[in-house]
């Protein structure tokens, strides 16, 4: 018996088929096999803009850099960010003039 895949928007294992359709029985979410496949990893900002590698974003809350005195300024503006899947909230990768290489979570930036 092949394992169905849990449900991308509540994470139910409970799952079933009903033809080509995935149906979760605890929230009614449908979905196709080929739309989970097709699933992207993205990021969006403050605002609700899509987030891609190598955008410019800027700091819209002052950050505190942890294990440091530094805070990072609201107005800070990042070139060129790269963005990674992390088990944690943090999905944006940068060095930030001054500071060097961070790890920010994207409510706090908004896209320029």
């Amino acid at each position: 018996m092949e394992q169905l895949p849990n449900c991308p928007k509540c994470n139910s294992e409970y799952t079933y088929e009903d033809g080509s359709l995935l149906i979760c029985p605890e929230c009614a979410h449908e979905w196709t096999a080929s739309a989970e496949e097709d699933a992207e990893f993205t990021v969006k900002d403050a605002n609700g803009a899509t987030l891609r590698s190598g955008d410019d974003v800027t700091i819209i809350k002052d950050l505190k850099v942890k294990g440091s005195s530094f805070v990072v300024k609201v107005g800070t503006k990042i070139k060129n960010i790269r963005l990674v899947e992390s088990a944690i909230d943090h999905n944006i990768d940068c060095k930030i003039p001054g500071v060097g290489a961070l790890k920010i979570t994207p409510m706090y930036v908004k896209k320029s």
